[in-house]
């Protein structure tokens, strides 16, 4: 109750709003329609960036607006504004006048099942600005004093506190808190003229104080160095199709982005994901299991609720190799006859919602990650992944591994640079082999793209071999 008291106080009272009044304004607008919501939002964040020894930036943010959606069968009707008063809601309920009366859609939102997956403290609140740059300045000293070959350090550090209410067309009203953190650590070595890069970024939905103990922010540092000392000493990677062995917890962003993103209902519902029609369908190879949860607890990528209202939820996707669920928001969800998974999600309130992942990763199988290797005679062991591509439609992908190492006999050897994975994302399903049994999360990194809109997501998985998969690298 405590957070509804502290939700009205931000849109209704500071805004001089009557809350019976903007439900009439709702219900009126939304009278005639399938489906729709008002979305109200108050977010302040932060962003501070330290460089070369220097505080290089240091922003601060406080934005607040809503958006009117009315939706009529495959049709949706949108108005925002940073005005949140009466007068600027009405004329958007005007927008929605062009949709006509098809009847309502309602699913029921039952508060008693929400779930408080992480604290409201405001983190820009918690921490003084002093002790943030500290924090920046100690990691940058760090690494320079334990290494001579460090020649730049990149440290940024961010918050965000985000409330949002929702109230839809039967006077419902529903809303959430969210803070949101993350740390990035980049370093630069240089030896004998050549120079790499290493980095490690963290975060979550909590406060500062992790961040902030030594202990911590040391570790990170430390896995930032390591990488980048990994590089200086790699060789140009193999190319060919050979076995990949994927490590655990952020190389998941291969299933998030070549799988996960061809199972959100959209793509479904207009046939044109890969794997549309393949409801019931063997996609992968038996052991397979994937789930998308916004229900952990202070995870990057979960949500009390999503931005349509409606309570997260764990979904499976993929159920020891068969397809079983798709990732739905209330609009698809509605139009395919299925329930809404609480995965309808915005980036803010100048953007209409859309079926988008949470955190979505594979569970664990019954090998431990030292027996998957020893079984590779040949081939590569991606520990790490920067950025990649993936086409939607026929699931072809290319990812670039940010760090990997030659498996030879059994065996790990030299690290490589330059490998790239090529392939497609329902048929690199069917080539899994083996299942590690230490599935992990992401540290709190990933951010998902689609349509132009960000949203802050979580992967993860078990080690994992997969069975002739293209490389591409840069040995002659």
């Amino acid at each position: 109750m405590k957070n509804n008291s502290l939700l009205d106080d931000i849109f209704f009272h500071r805004n001089g709003l009557d809350e019976s009044r903007v439900k009439a304004l709702v219900s009126g607008s939304l009278s005639s329609l399938d489906d729709g919501e008002l979305y109200m939002e108050f977010c302040q964040s932060e962003q501070l960036s330290f460089d070369d020894g220097h505080l290089k930036n240091a922003n601060f943010d406080t934005t607040q607006g809503f958006g009117l959606r009315g939706v009529l069968g495959e049709a949706s009707a949108f108005a925002h504004s940073s005005d949140i008063t009466e007068e600027s809601i009405k004329r958007a309920g005007k927008t929605l006048s062009s949709l006509k009366s098809s009847g309502s859609y309602s699913i029921n939102l039952d508060e008693n099942k929400r779930k408080t997956l992480y604290g409201t403290l405001n983190p820009l609140d918690e921490v003084a600005f002093e002790k943030k740059l500290k924090l920046l300045s100690n990691i940058d000293s760090y690494l320079r004093d334990k290494d001579t070959r460090v020649k730049q350090v990149s440290v940024s550090l961010g918050g965000e506190w985000q409330a949002i209410q929702i109230i839809r067309g039967n006077g419902i009203k529903i809303g959430d808190i969210r803070p949101l953190v993350r740390l990035n650590i980049s370093v630069v070595v240089e030896q004998n003229g050549r120079m790499e890069r290493g980095s490690y970024g963290t975060g979550g939905r909590t406060a500062y104080a992790e961040y902030i103990a030594e202990a911590n922010w040391k570790k990170f540092a430390d896995e930032a160095l390591r990488q980048a000392l990994v590089n200086l000493d790699s060789v140009p990677a193999p190319a060919g199709e050979m076995d990949v062995v994927l490590g655990p917890g952020w190389p998941g962003v291969l299933l998030h982005e070549a799988i996960g993103h061809g199972l959100e209902g959209d793509f479904n519902r207009k046939k044109v994901s890969a794997f549309s029609n393949l409801m019931g369908e063997r996609v992968a190879a038996k052991g397979v299991t994937i789930y998308d949860d916004g229900t952990m607890q202070d995870r990057r990528g979960s949500i009390n609720i999503d931005d349509e209202g409606t309570p997260s939820n764990k979904t499976c996707l993929i159920d020891d190799g068969i397809l079983v669920g798709y990732i739905q928001d209330r609009l698809n969800a509605r139009l395919m006859n299925a329930k809404p998974t609480g995965n309808g999600r915005r980036e803010s309130y100048e953007h209409q919602p859309m079926p988008r992942m949470t955190n979505t990763y594979m569970v664990s199988g019954d090998r431990t990650p030292e027996e998957i290797i020893k079984s590779v005679k040949k081939g590569i062991y991606a520990v790490n992944f920067g950025g990649g591509q993936v086409d939607i439609t026929s699931g072809k992908f290319v990812f670039s591994a940010s760090e990997a190492y030659k498996i030879e006999n059994g065996k790990v050897g030299a690290a490589v640079k330059g490998a790239t994975l090529i392939g497609n994302g329902p048929d690199v399903l069917t080539k899994v082999k083996l299942i590690g049994n230490d599935m992990a999360l992401d540290p709190g990194i990933g951010t998902c793209g689609k349509d132009r809109q960000s949203v802050p997501v979580g992967v993860g998985q078990p080690t994992m071999l997969i069975g002739g998969l293209t490389v591409g690298g840069t040995e002659v």
